[in-house]
């Protein structure tokens, strides 16, 4: 399907390349055509005059020596165009040289009904008008056909050159194709993909030589970051589990208390930066297996110890990972409650569910790019590391699953978790 919609993009490369090809060989014919038949009609005419003028003259001397007029040769005024009379006259009225010197004039007479032309050549012979007059229809006869078959190969030749001139630019429009897909996959996230450059110094070459480039650079600094985070947390791990165990020691009093807490905070920081960079790792596994899915979500929002309204129909059976289902909507849930305002409500309807705030909504960054590590919108959304919903779309693709949001068109934030179709079924009752 995409083959076909691909090759009826007429705002394609390929159609672009075929058009212009079309257009510069009917401009080039049309040129040529025009030449031709401007030098052919020109050279007709010119020998078609010089034709007539020595039927006139040849005429005028047999006249003269017999007495009888040849055939073509008319010497009645009467029999000859207006227009030839016209142009001898316009001749004698130029010239006052002697008739001997006076030269003759010619006129072609345009095909009527019967298409066939004549060229006439005229003089003044004893003070009277004489003509002579020849059949051009053969010249005319020749001359269209000429115009035909050159418009005939014309079109031939369109015919060879347009396909050829679109299999011709099948090859760099593969590879551009090639390139973009490939750009494609890497705005996806997938800094694995390559163009595979190969051979050659055209632009094309050049341009996937640059976003095989850009791919290494951004792959190369995808993994730094991702070694860092790692390194981060394994380093902050042993000092902490120190801060947890001597926080414990501490005597109890209000000073302790936020000692705790804030050790408690810490603690789950650099948890939740363990457990992203075993995601961006890959090393996450799914564990899947069969679970009531509007059991699991509602003993996940009971957890959290949050005042959530919850609501369920259409209960299936999911085959998930529960314990990666309960983070994701825990997170949800808990990001909800801390970013957005009460009430918060769960649904789970089919395979899908959805968490919605009453809160300002999402800020239009994280609509647009998705959830980003460490930053978390407008200040009204409140305060936070910006890990939570990080979280929650790494444990979604790990699952299979897609993690979207939204902002409802009455306000509040929207996140919709959807499992995939093919792992639910439905719970037969008995």
């Amino acid at each position: 399907m995409d083959a076909v919609r691909d090759l009826l993009n007429w705002r394609s490369l390929r159609w672009k390349t075929c058009l212009l090809v079309t257009v510069c060989c009917c401009a080039v014919a049309l040129t040529i055509g025009t030449l031709v038949h401007s030098s052919t009609l020109a050279r007709s005419m010119n020998d078609g005059a010089a034709e007539a003028t020595a039927a006139l003259r040849t005429g005028l001397d047999a006249y003269e020596r017999d007495g009888v007029p040849s055939p073509g040769l008319h010497l009645v005024p009467g029999e000859l165009p207006q227009e030839l009379l016209n142009r001898l006259d316009d001749r004698r009225d130029e010239r006052q040289a002697p008739e001997p010197e006076r030269g003759a004039v010619t006129w072609y007479e345009e095909p009527g009904a019967g298409d066939h032309p004549s060229m006439w050549a005229a003089r003044l012979y004893r003070g009277r008008p004489v003509a002579a007059e020849i059949d051009m229809t053969s010249d005319l006869l020749t001359r269209r056909a000429l115009d035909r078959h050159m418009w005939q190969y014309s079109l031939l030749a369109l015919a060879f050159v347009v396909p050829l001139s679109a299999l011709a630019a099948e090859l760099p429009y593969r590879r551009l194709r090639r390139v973009a897909r490939t750009t494609r996959r890497i705005t996806d996230g997938d800094l694995t993909a390559r163009t595979g450059a190969g051979r050659g110094n055209d632009e094309i070459t050049a341009i996937s030589a640059t976003v095989d480039s850009m791919a290494d650079s951004l792959h190369l600094r995808l993994l730094t970051e991702q070694r860092f985070t790692a390194d981060v947390a394994h380093e902050l791990r042993t000092p902490l589990m120190g801060l947890v165990t001597a926080s414990e020691l501490l005597p109890e009093g209000e000073a302790t208390g936020l000692v705790q807490d804030r050790v408690r905070v810490l603690r789950a920081l650099v948890e939740d930066l363990l457990e992203i960079s075993r995601l961006d790792a890959g090393a996450e596994r799914a564990e899947p297996r069969r679970v009531l899915l509007a059991d699991a979500v509602a003993e996940s929002v009971q957890r959290t110890g949050l005042d959530t309204r919850f609501a369920a129909r259409d209960a299936l059976v999911a085959e998930t990972d529960p314990r990666r289902l309960d983070r994701i909507v825990t997170n949800l849930v808990v990001n909800a409650h801390r970013h957005g305002r009460t009430p918060v409500e769960v649904t789970v309807a089919g395979t899908t569910v959805t968490v919605r705030d009453h809160g300002p909504g999402f800020p239009p960054e994280l609509l647009a790019e998705g959830p980003q590590r460490f930053r978390t919108g407008t200040p009204e959304r409140g305060r936070g590391h910006g890990l939570g919903l990080t979280i929650a779309l790494g444990q979604a693709q790990v699952l299979g699953a897609s993690l979207s949001f939204a902002n409802a068109p009455d306000g509040g934030a929207v996140a919709t978790l959807g499992l995939p179709a093919d792992a639910a079924r439905p719970i037969h009752n008995g």
